[in-house]
């Protein structure tokens, strides 16, 4: 449990707080001045209900049938002979009641304990503000539900977004009753043992507290805000891996300076740029020359002549270009040497790669635009009707207790469908990277699926590909909005909803998916970017400590002995072992390295086919990227 406070008065929760309550156990206090609030509206409410004032669920009945006014007594205590037990709770009590246990009717799988926690602090929260008619009594019984550990057991699955989120809402409000379930000390338990073992007392609702309980829209708020902090972590898992992967094809990094996204300053784009040019600082290995680069090529026992060489898992190869292919390329060939190893000669990196800031930085956008709606409804009123007990010169009830719309989810909704649409976005181009390199087409010089695979019995990382394609697939069939599709509930009295919790729990759940295609592709990069660095370093030592003849034995095409061209070749390899053997050490950026080697020391590189699913649900359940 922690030991952290976060008071709440209704105007001030952020994200950070939410999360901190969610995750980490931190407790809540009532702010007492936003405790007189909420009992100046309760009193205000109670004081209407005296004076026989009609109120919207209060004395009428709710949705279609708010045309149904409460009558001062049950009707079956007027039949002759009939005696009215002075037990019997009024039917203002009952309505309340009533609201509760009967909305309570979502079904599916119980939401986690995190979301839970999270929706319990955002309604206190929103009851803080003192426009809902909530008793003081009965607000900090819910804080102390929250408190004590009382998690209520609420399916997943029943909310349409309007009015709020009322089927989950009133499987929380059972709990406060004494009715439903709820998890206790990890034990699942009815809702009034769980109150028992609490040291708390069920709960007897007063006028409109059912409303207030179970009308808002909290649970897409609190997954909106679960979700965000989780995208947030997993962007700059994306950045990550792709300067990983970008490392591993020494790729080029003229697409991410700053000068060139000054000229379309998106923030998540230029925010983007600015992360990788950090993440691949100090790199040897990014705009490295195309002509110190060697290709992979399979391992042989005489590749190499000594026993350390022999230890490579790999052998490494050149094509020379004769002069006669040189044509019309003078300029290139006079700033780099004349052979071609594993990466094209080709000033600009696919799009997978060039294009990360744009993709990236739309994504960032579109979760910045999220955070600032989520942020105002955090602190916002979200039930119905709304109490005014301070409302300047009321002629009317209404002009106190007004019904409004503020449970529509919509704001929210849209929000959602919008990050739900970045996120195969983002697993999209980064499974386009992963897939590069295990494509010997594609991945500039490394080995076909990045292993070295001598004895033709290795499928190395080939169907890290597949994975990570049957994600992004069903992450897509998963992005269209839900809400864009409204159901009216209600006997058409609620005639327009905005799913807005279907959108919401499903990018809670798309972001978990989301998670796993990252940690795929830095599975993948991680290998690849130990081949990229070990060939190039093996072509450095053999050109510091061999001869220029045992670089030529690497050049696949070398003219033989006595070609009229045989001198040229042979001064342009001594050109290129002096350019090798003057090198330093090839190696990625200080925070690529850094990630490289956390991932080094949980997971071996893979010299032969091992089984690999321990490896990927280690990375899978890794959330510590963004700290790279």
């Amino acid at each position: 449990m922690n030991d952290s406070l976060i008071v709440l008065d209704g105007n001030r929760l952020s994200r950070a707080e939410v999360c901190a309550v969610a995750y980490q156990g931190a407790q809540v206090k009532l702010d007492a001045q936003g405790l007189q609030r909420v009992q100046r509206a309760a009193d205000f409410l109670a004081e209407k209900v005296r004076c026989g004032e009609p109120i919207y669920g209060v004395t009428t009945g709710f949705g279609s049938n708010a045309d149904k006014l409460l009558g001062a007594h049950r009707a079956r205590d007027e039949l002759p002979g009939a005696t009215p037990d002075p037990a019997t709770i009024s039917l203002m009590e009952e309505l309340q009641h009533n609201l509760i246990i009967t909305h309570a009717v979502c079904v599916g799988e119980p939401l986690a304990a995190d979301v839970v926690r999270a929706m319990l602090v955002i309604r206190i929260n929103t009851l803080m503000r003192g426009h809902s008619g909530i008793r003081v009594s009965t607000l900090q019984a819910l804080a102390e539900l929250l408190n004590r550990g009382v998690i209520p057991l609420v399916p997943a699955k029943g909310s349409v977004g309007a009015s709020g989120d009322l089927a989950p809402l009133s499987h929380l409000a059972s709990v406060l009753l004494g009715h439903g379930e709820a998890f206790y000390q990890g034990e699942r338990l009815s809702g009034a043992e769980a109150l028992h073992r609490a040291g708390l007392e069920p709960v007897r609702l007063s006028f409109k507290e059912g409303l207030a309980l179970n009308n808002g829209t909290t649970l897409m708020l609190a997954l909106a805000v679960l979700s965000l902090e989780r995208l947030r972590r997993l962007l700059a898992t994306a950045d990550l891996a792709a300067a990983m992967s970008l490392e591993a094809f020494a790729g080029r990094a003229g697409a991410f300076r700053e000068e060139v996204h000054a000229l379309r300053p998106h923030p998540g784009q230029v925010a983007t740029a600015t992360r990788l040019r950090r993440l691949i600082a100090d790199s040897t290995l990014i705009d490295i020359p195309y002509h110190l680069v060697p290709r992979f090529c399979t391992w042989t026992a005489q590749a190499w002549s000594t026993p350390e060489e022999q230890a490579y898992r790999f052998d490494i190869a050149w094509e020379w270009v004769p002069a006669h292919q040189r044509h019309g390329r003078d300029a290139f060939y006079t700033r780099f040497l004349p052979f071609r190893g594993g990466k094209k000669h080709q000033p600009q990196d696919a799009y997978s790669l060039r294009c990360i800031p744009q993709v990236h930085g739309a994504v960032r956008d579109a979760l910045d635009q999220a955070c600032r709606i989520v942020d105002i409804e955090l602190n916002s009123v979200t039930d119905n009707p709304l109490v005014f007990p301070d409302a300047e010169s009321p002629r009317h009830i209404e002009d106190q207790v007004i019904s409004a719309g503020h449970f529509h989810g919509m704001p929210l909704a849209l929000a959602m469908s919008y990050v739900k649409a970045a996120i195969p976005v983002l697993a999209a181009i980064s499974e386009r990277r992963l897939n590069k390199l295990v494509d010997a087409a594609s991945n500039d010089g490394l080995p076909a699926f990045l292993i070295g695979n001598e004895d033709a019995t290795d499928s190395g990382f080939m169907i890290v590909q597949y994975s990570a394609a049957a994600l992004v697939n069903d992450l897509a069939t998963r992005a269209h909005p839900a809400s864009v599709f409204s159901i009216p509930t209600s006997a058409n009295a609620e005639d327009h909803v905005s799913m807005g919790a279907n959108e919401a729990r499903q990018v809670w759940e798309m972001s978990a998916d989301l998670g796993d295609v990252l940690a795929l592709e830095l599975y993948t990069a991680a290998q690849a970017l130990d081949y990229r660095q070990d060939m190039l370093n093996a072509a450095r030592r053999l050109a510091r400590h061999g001869n220029w003849q045992d670089l030529a034995a690497k050049i696949v095409n070398a003219p033989a002995e006595g070609h009229p061209q045989r001198a040229q070749f042979e001064r342009e390899v001594q050109a290129l072992q002096k350019a090798l053997a003057e090198s330093g050490d090839f190696h990625a950026g200080e925070a690529v390295r850094q990630a490289h080697a956390a991932i080094r020391a949980e997971i071996n590189f893979m010299h032969r086919d091992r089984p690999m699913d321990a490896d990927i649900q280690w990375l899978c359940k890794q959330n510590q990227w963004d700290q790279f």
